[in-house]
């Protein structure tokens, strides 16, 4: 099985990457979370804007700096904006599209020499909303459709020397709803996975073997509205 060894965590300071982050250290890893905001549990971590290309390229710097070594990455950062296209102001807009596939997009890149040197793994979270679109989502559908595309096309292009999954969760109980407007967050009797079992299906690809790749898995509640 691969070694979780230094994993590098986007988004790790809240919800899905904050439960793979404890999850990682808890099985002998060393989690490094990427994030604006420091993760509660004093775990390894360095300060970025995922949009900021730049800003992402130096902090994959000092983890490799700080740490010797990458062998996973998981993106697991996400941030929404949601209303009609003519509602949603344009920076807002463009800003799901810089962290949500940009900043995956650069943190995968930046990190891709390390994790051909060790063999290592990507996990890309995506959403169901990546596979079923839906009004008042064109930032976020545009995103997760493109982190789809993005991953599908890597996993084909590094083959045999990194291992490339597709994570497609669907609603957890998060605080990614907390700041929208009520029409746009769940309801009470909303159907919600528990991050942490989510983020159990992420260390389940992280283990696997070089050469057994778990190329897709679609992790969400079983009467989950966005999927299939």
């Amino acid at each position: 099985m691969r070694n979780l060894g230094t994993t590098i965590v986007t988004g790790g300071a809240s919800g899905l990457g904050a439960a793979t982050a404890k999850g990682i250290d808890r099985e002998g890893g060393t989690p490094v979370v990427l994030d604006r905001r420091h993760p509660e549990n004093g775990m390894a971590f360095e300060e970025v804007d995922l949009g900021d290309r730049y800003a992402v390229e130096k902090a994959v710097s000092r983890v490799v700096e700080r740490h010797g070594r990458i062998d996973a990455v998981v993106n697991a950062a996400g941030v929404d904006a949601c209303g009609t296209l003519g509602e949603v102001a344009a920076d807002d807009w463009e800003r799901v599209i810089a962290v949500n596939l940009l900043g995956t997009v650069a943190v995968t890149r930046a990190a891709l020499p390390h994790l051909k040197d060790s063999g290592g793994a990507i996990v890309n979270c995506a959403s169901t909303l990546g596979l079923k679109a839906l009004s008042d989502a064109t930032a976020y559908c545009a995103s997760k459709f493109g982190v789809v595309g993005f991953t599908r096309a890597l996993a084909a292009e590094l083959a045999g020397r990194v291992g490339v999954t597709l994570l497609v969760p669907g609603g957890m109980r998060t605080a990614f709803f907390d700041d929208r407007p009520d029409r746009y967050r769940p309801g009470p009797d909303a159907d919600l996975n528990d991050p942490d079992d989510v983020a159990s299906t992420v260390l389940f690809a992280l283990r696997q073997p070089r050469g057994c790749e778990v190329r897709e898995m679609v992790v969400c509640p079983s009467n989950e509205t966005s999927w299939p």
